[in-house]
């Protein structure tokens, strides 16, 4: 080894702004641990986002005043997830931030907060377990519960703009179907208040797993086709679609 090998090299006067720095502060850590080939510059993350921000935030608009039925209820948190796959945490909270803010320039405030709350929150936490690769029962069950919390949020907002307890109108009403099972069944008992309130909290969540399992059924074959897969379901689910991923 020569004596200029050992010298120290003379720093450039004119360093170029393309040369690559040792640290990517604006990175966040899940974004450096994403694959080079979807690693973006910051306008491509940026547009993206507000494009599938926007996204979501239509066909919420869309579902309230055109209701098609369970269609469109599917792909509510998709947007906001399909982000967290591509750009990570960061870029899905601001997803879902950015719809809620949409929605409140569009629909007013109570109804973006009802989009927010779970489905924005469900974006999020959706994206959080594919990009994880958590199996289908943990997202489901994960966003079972989350659905529910949002179920009672709902009445809750309901309630305060309305004035009226929502909840107990529901119970009301709930009542009187569960004494008509029990005349048809020709039971002499009379359902108590608790168990009705665990009958109507049971059917909340059965509702809100079949919701998220159509969800994840949705995203996998979805996703699948865009670049950016999930998990694979159980092996009787591809099974049962006769599909290959």
């Amino acid at each position: 080894m020569s004596i200029l090998d050992s010298l120290p090299n003379e720093p450039e006067e004119n360093p170029s702004p393309e040369s690559p720095t040792p640290h990517n502060h604006w990175l966040d850590k899940e974004q450096q641990l994403m694959p080079p080939q979807i690693k973006a510059d910051a306008p491509l993350r940026m547009v993206e986002t507000a494009f599938l921000a926007s996204t979501a935030s239509l066909i919420w608009f869309i579902n309230f005043y055109f209701p098609l039925g369970p269609v469109l209820r599917i792909f509510f948190p998709v947007p906001i997830a399909l982000v967290y796959l591509r750009w990570g945490r960061r870029a899905a909270w601001m997803a879902a931030l950015t719809s809620g803010l949409l929605l409140t320039v569009l629909m007013g405030p109570a109804r973006s907060l009802l989009f927010v709350m779970p489905y924005g929150f469900m974006g999020v936490l959706l994206g959080a377990t594919w990009y994880r690769r958590v199996p289908w029962i943990v997202s489901i069950t994960l966003g079972t519960l989350l659905g529910a919390l949002g179920v009672f949020f709902r009445l809750w907002l309901l309630s305060v703009l309305s004035g009226e307890d929502l909840w107990i109108y529901g119970i009301t009403q709930a009542t009187r179907i569960i004494e008509w099972v029990f005349l048809r069944l020709s039971l002499l008992a009379s359902p108590s208040v608790f168990l009705i309130q665990v009958v109507v909290i049971g059917l909340i969540l059965l509702n809100n797993f079949i919701y998220l399992f159509l969800v994840h059924l949705a995203s996998w074959l979805l996703f699948d086709r865009l670049g950016n897969p999930i998990p694979r379901p159980p092996r009787w689910v591809q099974v049962l679609i006769d599909y290959e991923g």
